[in-house]
């Protein structure tokens, strides 16, 4: 074994900060005279089905922790995700039912085991439901643990403030309600992301109030959509879902700018790629990996092959789906056909077929061609975009 402070090192690989300064090596060095292992936190809430490569950041600094024998707690937030996260937000998040936040739940746990270890000594799961539901008195005692003024000092709620807009005294809550959790499992340590500083230093005043050992934090830099703007995140459509299939994940991955390639490969733990390839080849190489992580050695190498078929070949796909074309005229109008077939508007059908977005076999359709005789477009394969098909029967 090495030493506190080797081991701390290794553990702070990559992390964006870690505070107290020396707090990790301390809390190690702690555990070590007790003779136990790190409780380890995250929290999750539940307020989407699924995770995504953005939470694998902090997900696989949390295996690091188990691959060094400490025990990760991971808190599936059933209750806070009532309350709903104010982090970085301009307004209060809309509310979700009972019934999507235990389905959703569900999802998060089962989809943490794609990067944790589910072994029972080195992973605890809870729902923050078992401590949350509490009486009024506790949580009154809970809210005399911080002030107002201490809560204006997060940077979304001063921003707010200094512009007039609302700040629900439940979004006030949210930050006690997450420290609390820290009290409720003993969590010697706390990670998440750089959005979540203040909620985790927070965490350590609570357990202080608590009369407990205070937390050391780590926060992990956010990883980029595949805008390669924005913090990735299924609200702004720019999120690869780690159960996603192979070929979207892949295609996807290759839809990344080239200046976001670095922080992909760093913060996913991606093997460099060989010095020598171009930016096209090596986010085939980073799309490659991503893939077999979640779908197994080879899946990439197969979802590359269906990638160049279809978007380098223009070739169809053997699975087309068949849709049948509604009874009725002799002449088919095509933006109507793919309204009916892919969901679309018929204006957004127009547009695409203006930009030459739409094909028929594998041809492209000119703009102007809108009118189709029924007899000819059955059995044909329509192709909108790069990605969605449909086999068309319209007799």
């Amino acid at each position: 074994m090495t030493n506190a402070s080797e081991r701390a090192q290794q553990l702070l690989r990559n992390v964006h900060e870690s505070l107290p300064a020396g707090g990790l090596e301390r809390a190690l060095a702690r555990a070590d005279d007790e003779g136990r292992p790190l409780r380890v936190k995250l929290g999750l809430d539940p307020t989407a089905p699924d995770i995504h490569l953005g939470h694998t950041v902090v997900l696989g600094k949390l295996r690091e922790f188990q691959d060094l024998g400490h025990q990760v707690v991971l808190i599936v937030g059933d209750y806070t995700a009532r309350v709903g996260d104010p982090s970085g937000r301009s307004a209060t998040r809309p509310a979700l039912s009972g019934e999507e936040i235990d389905a959703n739940a569900e999802t998060y746990q089962q989809q943490a085991f794609t990067v944790l270890a589910a072994d029972e000594s080195l992973l605890e799961v809870r729902r923050n439901g078992e401590w949350l539901a509490m009486e009024a008195e506790k949580l009154f005692a809970l809210a005399r643990t911080a002030t107002v003024a201490q809560m204006l000092e997060r940077d979304d709620f001063a921003k707010r403030f200094a512009a007039n807009q609302p700040i629900s005294v439940l979004e006030l809550l949210y930050p006690l309600l997450q420290g609390y959790d820290s009290v409720a499992i003993g969590a010697d340590v706390e990670l998440g992301g750089t959005d979540q500083t203040f909620n985790l230093l927070l965490g350590r005043d609570v357990q202080r109030s608590y009369g407990l050992a205070e937390q050391s934090i780590i926060t992990m830099p956010l990883l980029v959509g595949i805008d390669g703007e924005q913090k990735m995140s299924k609200s702004l459509g720019n999120h690869i879902g780690v159960t996603e299939p192979a070929d979207e994940q892949f295609g996807k991955t290759m839809r990344l700018p080239d200046h976001a390639m670095d922080g992909w490969f760093e913060l996913l733990a991606v093997d460099a790629a060989p010095e020598e390839l171009g930016p096209r080849d090596r986010k085939r190489w980073l799309a490659r990996a991503i893939v077999d992580r979640f779908h197994g050695a080879g899946a990439g190498a197969a979802a590359e092959a269906t990638f160049d078929r279809l978007f380098i070949d223009h070739a169809i796909p053997d699975d087309v789906p068949v849709h049948t074309v509604a009874a009725g005229e002799d002449v088919l109008h095509l933006p109507a056909v793919i309204a009916e077939a892919f969901g679309r508007s018929r204006g957004e059908a127009r547009r695409l077929l203006e930009q030459g977005g739409v094909r028929l076999d594998g041809t492209v359709v000119p703009a102007g061609a809108l009118d189709h005789p029924r007899e000819a477009l059955d059995g044909q394969v329509l192709q909108v975009g790069k990605r969605h098909f449909a086999l068309l029967h319209t007799s």
